[in-house]
């Protein structure tokens, strides 16, 4: 038996578990495929490929070869990527005319969680990719927030605060995809009806995110603090910091700070979780 790589969590290990060079240690069932009869899935849910980091893979890729197989699925006579666009598009770049691949049957709603998971527990997507994907699998597919947030290692309400990104104007996801306005700030326009007039304000400004909330929250009516406030409701900064790193774990952060110091507590509920965890900790590639 081939032994499962160390630390992968639900990644590509997961998706290759089935396939039979990962299951029998068989390498017969990696093939050699002809690049022109691989196409990309046409619901990738990544759609921005940094060309800078494509040419300085494909450099790689001409010295050693493409060292991991791409996940692929027959459609015809030809192939459809599951899993490895990155690979196929700078493989191409390195003028490779075959690429290794694992062919596997799966069916629409397969290949689309595996896609996403593929591309997020690598940090290839950006925010409104990642929403969008989870997006069509509620959509598509029927998955609830909590399937999702299961299957990807992450927490339900990172995956409800992605897909109501997409209740932003385009005007201002646009602002978003292009890295004008973080998902901080994007977060804050959610349900302002001058949300483009705000994003634009903040982009003109140079506007922290807790300057656009306090913007957001001109006219509202203060709210008294109940027995239970936390010490981020009553640091705004604290706040900023629990909601930063909570979009960029994609888990519950809280942070207590006092006089002597304090501490921060990650929320986790499934194993797969707490192995993302591990890895972002220790260093470890996922």
């Amino acid at each position: 038996m081939m032994a499962r790589p160390a630390g992968l969590g639900r990644g590509l290990s997961a998706l290759l578990e089935d396939s039979p060079a990962a299951v029998a240690g068989d390498t017969q069932g990696i093939r050699q495929l002809p690049i022109d009869k691989v196409e990309p899935h046409p619901d990738q849910p990544r759609r921005q490929f940094d060309r800078p980091a494509l040419e300085e893979l494909a450099q790689s890729i001409a010295q050693r070869g493409v060292l991991q197989p791409i996940l692929v699925r027959p459609v015809g006579d030809r192939f459809q990527i599951i899993a490895g666009e990155r690979r196929w598009r700078a493989a191409q770049i390195a003028q490779f005319h075959e690429v290794p691949a694992i062919v596997r049957d799966s069916d629409d709603s397969a290949v689309a969680e595996m896609a996403i998971v593929e591309n997020v527990q690598r940090e290839d997507l950006n925010a409104l990719e990642e929403a969008r994907a989870y997006a069509a699998l509620v959509e598509n597919f029927e998955y609830s927030q909590g399937d999702i947030a299961k299957r990807v290692g992450k927490s339900r309400s990172h995956v409800a605060n992605l897909i109501r990104l997409l209740e932003l104007p385009e005007a201002v996801q646009q602002m978003l995809m292009d890295g004008r306005i973080s998902m901080g700030h994007a977060r804050a326009l959610i349900g302002q009806d001058n949300a483009v007039e705000l994003a634009n304000h903040a982009i003109a400004h140079d506007l922290s995110v807790r300057e656009v909330e306090a913007l957001v929250k001109k006219g509202r009516p203060p709210q008294k603090a109940s027995a239970g406030t936390t010490a981020a409701q009553n640091n705004p900064d604290i706040a900023a910091l629990e909601r930063q790193l909570g979009d960029l774990l994609g888990l519950k952060v809280q942070v207590s700070h006092g006089a002597n110091g304090g501490k921060v507590q990650l929320g986790y509920r499934t194993l797969d979780q707490l192995d993302m965890i591990c890895q972002r900790l220790s260093g470890e590639a996922i």
